[in-house]
């Protein structure tokens, strides 16, 4: 299809034991889409959830034919939950979404907007100026700046917000990047950093982030930090070493990737934007 033009919007939501926020995230969700005039499909993912999880999607998918309940048909784990989604949503693009309330729905239609204009990737950061966060367990919010920031500092994309679940692709990236190895939230590294040295085009808005009100957590930090490194390596050996093999038809290698990639842009107020 033309670029720009109708972007379908499918949103994967990986869910496991979600039942007291995932009504409410997918209500909230197609509310916004609605008013917004954005045409969409709402893909919820479930990761063998042993509460009424799915008994909450089914209930809404009766009343919105564009809402479906998934059962993931792989192993546990939140990376193989998004990609069973990613195997089978049906828009031109797909924005990956936790169940937990925590992704503000305004921010997917600001997402939209940057995928109608015609960028390949839309990425949110929660630490720039115009974003806000609210109730982010300080521990976890000093082990991601850190993180966030050696991911910066080794990959020079100016993005600090690598690790955020919360992001958008046109279906050419996900074909892209494609096959994926994480199985767990490492996945949330791997996506956005095999589109950016594979040679898609991304802007960055601020977005808003609220800890959770229900349910508890999957991620546990103690088990994922060699998961994490592993892709972080993988895809910066890709980048050295494969002598652009993986990179997008047409992207052009010029020096370090940086040099070759269409311009990111950085859109911290409305109406304004700066060429990274």
């Amino acid at each position: 299809m033309e670029r720009g033009a109708g972007v379908k919007l499918s949103v994967v939501i990986p869910a496991r034991n979600e039942e007291g926020s995932i009504a409410a995230t997918v209500t909230s969700i197609t509310s916004a889409l609605r008013e917004a005039g954005i045409p969409y499909e709402i893909v919820v993912v479930d990761d063998a959830s042993t509460d009424a999880t799915a008994d909450r999607i089914l209930a809404l998918a009766e009343g919105d034919g564009d809402v479906r309940l998934l059962r993931s048909p792989y192993r546990n784990g939140f990376g193989m939950a998004v990609r069973a989604g990613l195997e089978t949503f049906t828009g031109d693009a797909v924005a990956i979404v936790m169940a937990d309330g925590s992704d503000a729905p305004e921010d997917l239609v600001a997402y939209h907007r940057l995928l109608t204009a015609g960028y390949d990737c839309a990425f949110g950061s929660r630490f720039m100026r115009g974003s806000r966060v609210e109730h982010y367990p300080t521990l976890k919010l000093v082990i991601n700046r850190i993180v966030n920031a050696g991911i910066r500092a080794l990959f020079g994309h100016g993005y600090n917000d690598t690790t955020n679940a919360f992001k958008a692709y046109r279906r050419e990236v996900i074909e892209s990047v494609s096959p994926l190895v994480s199985q767990h939230f490492n996945l949330t590294v791997e996506l956005p950093l095999k589109a950016v040295v594979r040679g898609h085009s991304y802007a960055i808005v601020p977005i808003r982030w609220r800890g959770r009100e229900h349910g508890e957590s999957k991620l546990k930090l103690q088990e994922m930090g060699s998961r994490y490194l592993f892709i972080v390596l993988l895809v910066f050996l890709e980048h050295h070493l494969s002598r652009g093999d993986y990179r997008r038809p047409g992207a052009a290698v010029i020096g370090r990737w940086r040099a070759g990639r269409p311009a990111a842009r950085f859109y911290d107020e409305p109406g304004k934007a700066g060429t990274a």
